[in-house]
């Protein structure tokens, strides 16, 4: 019944599948994930104490958790936010409790000689399996089942080495946690919490912004629908703080600062459902501005669809919290005729969590490379998931941000150890800028270029002023991005990325520019409006709809010329820049002409269309592939290069 999908998946493959025919029952072996507990032979040495303290946003499981962890002669806690992470790095330092910091990005050190605590808060991903400790807290559980993400949690609950371990998340996520440790012979003891104060859907919507009051949230899903309701609350005279997925965690934190203090004037926060975790906010009311918000499904796929009872709970949730001024907390929408809807969403069941995250680990693909000298790491990574035997309490996490990456920057001569750890870097795919440094730092590498703090600056222009309009401060949330970025690798490979020290430092300045363009967005946002041109910022009109927003592909001018764009074309083809694989309609409607029109043109027009690339990009690009085509070094080294890796393997091995 699936010939059909096997057939274009043999034509791709056909040069890897001839040699895998010899070598598949290794092949099959390498790529069963049939049993992931026997990863961690260090935990199953070991009887460990589960315990799951479920229960809904506001109710104290996590607090509860966090006393043990302090209380413990040593401890991990496991994060999804590098904010919750450093929440509790200083929360046990202040209770004097040493605790030490680990993000993908930073370490912090309890003591001045460096040496490490006995506690150590980390982002979920950044956790150890070989260090023992008494107490581990894994937070937010019901994440396990992210189709990008969940992998994480799998290996901190199946690998964690601790005498006890505290879980803390839905109940939805309960039996599968107590499915998972059935298979480790561990027993899960659950303690359940109530919300710690009420929370009450209210029976009417807002209908209009002057009917908002003081501890107000709207909640938007796009970043459009937060520049056009803060607008229109400042045309109010009423000031409102901002937040959103991709400012810096300082400016976030600056902003709920803002809004949490009584002494301020800002009194109403717009925000994205990033208020959903890792930030402690008063908040009487929350106010869905929309009921439907941008997903990608297990598939990689591209949807707009209505929010799931899990998400609706944990943003409403976040109104009446616990400690603040406002005993209950308050949910509504911004529109009549979502209310119902909303009413029936709060009032479903959550879906039971029904499987964990699995990820190829660097030593299977390795194997694979082994065996498959002459694939390219994406082509690995495919055969790798074909191949894979998962048991139905699993699955095999999304790898599409993975490939993209890997495509990317296949044409660059790399060591197998090297390319896969580029292509795990955390980087939105969406940001043109931060995936053209990428590209750059993995060109620079392969040379065996040292990347300076001198060569960053150029490449991002520091130093940067405040933001004008928009446009710029999107830009520098970006080049924000990109110090991130360094500060990733330079924790990989210290002595090619050595000046993690001075970037931290301008990064520091960056997040305070960063937070004067958050404090002036209105003034912006009318700069952008009153400059729009052709390829300049994006526009939000004056009678911005305040629901539904969905955004249309970004208009490209054609100035630059079919030559020029089919010359570049080649050479981010070579580059293996793709799109995303799929987009699925809304059940909503409307988008039917966007979707027939999807994907024609060359590939460079589909990218600018995308805002994968920019016109100053593109004429960068071109000028780039034609000074290595004619200096004789753009090729396809990288195969080489992987070739050798496994020779020197095999020698090894031998």
């Amino acid at each position: 019944g699936h010939v059909d999908d096997l057939f274009p998946f043999f034509l791709r493959h056909a040069k890897q599948i001839f040699p895998m025919l010899d070598c598949m029952d290794d092949l099959r072996k390498i790529s069963d994930l049939r049993l992931p507990p026997n990863w961690y032979p260090d935990a199953r040495a070991i009887q460990r104490k589960i315990i799951f303290h479920a229960g809904p946003t506001n109710s104290g499981k996590t607090y509860h958790a966090i006393q043990r962890f302090l209380s413990a002669k040593s401890g991990i806690y496991c994060g999804p936010l590098k904010l919750l992470a450093h929440e509790i790095f200083q929360k046990s330092n202040d209770a004097n409790v040493p605790c030490d910091l680990v993000t993908g990005e930073e370490r912090l050190f309890a003591n001045e000689d460096s040496r490490q605590a006995p506690h150590v808060a980390c982002t979920i991903e950044m956790c150890s399996t070989n260090t023992p400790y008494e107490v581990a807290v894994i937070d937010e559980i019901q994440m396990i089942r992210d189709p990008a993400r969940g992998w994480a949690w799998t290996r901190a609950l199946l690998g964690l080495c601790a005498e006890e371990i505290h879980v803390c998340g839905e109940p939805a996520a309960i039996d599968l946690v107590t499915e998972l440790m059935y298979t480790t012979g561990e027993e899960v003891e659950v303690r359940s919490y109530d919300r710690l104060t009420p929370l009450a859907v209210l029976d009417y919507a807002l209908e209009s912004l002057d009917n908002l009051r003081a501890g107000d949230c709207i909640v938007c899903f796009s970043k459009n629908d937060i520049y056009s309701v803060s607008r229109q609350i400042e045309a109010r005279g009423l000031e409102c703080a901002v937040i959103y997925g991709s400012l810096p965690p300082g400016t976030k934190l600056e902003q709920a600062k803002k809004f949490n203090d009584p002494d301020d004037p800002c009194k109403i926060l717009v925000a994205t459902d990033a208020i959903g975790m890792g930030l402690n906010l008063c908040i009487r009311r929350i106010i869905f501005n929309s009921i439907v918000k941008p997903t990608v499904n297990e598939k990689g796929e591209k949807e707009i669809d209505t929010i799931t009872t899990s998400q609706a709970l944990q943003i409403a949730g976040r109104a009446g919290r616990f400690g603040s001024s406002f005993k209950q907390g308050e949910v509504t929408t911004m529109h009549r005729d979502d209310l119902a809807q909303l009413k029936e969403i709060l009032s479903e069941p959550v879906p039971p969590v029904q499987a964990a995250g699995l990820h190829p680990t660097p030593e299977q693909i390795e194997m694979f490379a082994y065996h498959l000298p002459d694939a390219t790491l994406s082509n690995l990574i495919d055969i790798f998931v074909s191949l894979s035997q998962v048991d139905g309490m699993y699955f095999v996490c999304n790898i599409d941000d993975f490939k993209f990456l890997a495509d990317m920057i296949q044409h660059i001569p790399l060591n197998l150890r090297s390319r896969y750890v580029f292509c795990t870097a955390p980087l939105n795919r969406k940001e043109p800028f931060v995936c053209t440094t990428l590209l750059k730092f993995a060109r620079q590498f392969s040379r065996n270029e040292p990347l300076t703090f001198d060569w960053l600056c150029r490449h991002t222009k520091w130093p940067l002023a405040a933001p004008k309009n928009i446009k710029e401060l999107v830009h520098l949330e970006a080049v924000h991005d990109v110090f991130d970025l360094y500060l990733w690798l330079s924790y990989r490979f210290m002595d090619m990325f050595p000046d993690a020290a001075l970037v931290r430092d301008i990064q520091k300045k960056l997040d305070d520019i960063i937070q004067i363009g958050v404090c002036n967005i209105t003034k912006l946002i009318r700069a952008s409006q009153s400059a729009a041109a052709p390829g300049t910022a994006e526009v939000v009109p004056e009678d911005f709809p305040l629901s539904r927003t969905q955004r249309e592909p970004r208009a490209v001018s054609e100035r630059h010329g079919a030559a020029s764009t089919e010359a570049l074309s080649t050479a981010v083809e070579a580059a293996g820049l793709r799109r995303a694989k799929n987009v699925r309609p809304s059940r909503l409607g409307g988008r039917q002409e966007e979707l027939k029109s999807y994907g024609r043109g060359s590939l460079a027009n589909r990218l600018l269309r995308e805002g994968l690339l920019t016109q100053e990009m593109l004429r960068q690009l071109e000028s780039e592939w034609q000074d290595q085509h004619r200096n004789g070094r753009y090729g396809f080294g990288s195969k080489r290069d992987d070739q050798h890796s496994s020779k020197e393997t095999r020698k090894k091995r031998k």
